[in-house]
């Protein structure tokens, strides 16, 4: 019996082990997001789809799965790129400026949209003060949305949309770093 104990507690050591080591949090060094002002200056005369995206920077927009549905319609003829994330979430939090930077790179091009899954929205706001993206975040609370874009191993997820509306490809868990994802913008959703 004392034998299955110590080979219980090795197992659930090297367990917790492997779970620091691979998947919380980036590898990488802490990333910068861009500010307001600047994501303002490099998303000056974006086409208006997706200058109305810009203009609800950072929001938390309700509706649920028929008001994202109806995001969809309008961006269609542009990539998008839709990313489920919450504030409880430490990958989500590693991901974000990446994201975040590649908004502003891409944004005159492509769709950033976010997915707040199974969070609060005094979290999700409190969050997105400190971290700021250009682009808004559909509340989903009960992983509606996130189930409709292939959300299956749980956050963070990355879903491309090809111009046509058309699901591409879903991304389960986090970008470990901005080349990773800039690579599948450009391979899924047709912009570099």
């Amino acid at each position: 019996m004392r034998a299955t104990f110590v080979a219980a507690r090795a197992c659930a050591a090297l367990a917790l082990a492997a779970l620091l080591a691979g998947g919380c949090g980036s590898q990488e060094a802490h990333v910068s997001a861009p500010t307001p002002a600047q994501a303002r200056t490099e998303l000056a005369g974006s086409p208006a789809a997706l200058a109305e995206l810009h203009r609800q920077a950072a929001e938390l927009l309700g509706g649920g799965l028929p008001a994202f549905r109806a995001r969809l319609a309008t961006l269609r003829g542009r990539p998008v790129v839709v990313n489920a994330w919450a504030s409880w979430c430490p990958p989500c939090r590693s991901e974000m400026p990446y994201l975040a930077r590649m908004a502003v790179r891409l944004g005159r091009r492509v769709a950033f949209v976010g997915v707040n899954a199974g969070d609060t929205n005094g979290d999700a706001r409190s969050f997105l003060t400190g971290h700021w993206i250009p682009y808004p975040s559909y509340v989903d609370p009960h992983y509606a949305i996130a189930n409709a874009i292939g959300v299956r191993a749980g956050l963070p997820t990355t879903a491309f949309y090809r111009r046509d509306g058309a699901l591409a490809y879903v991304h389960q868990g986090q970008y470990a770093s901005e080349a990773a994802l800039a690579a599948d913008v450009k391979r899924y959703a047709g912009a570099a």
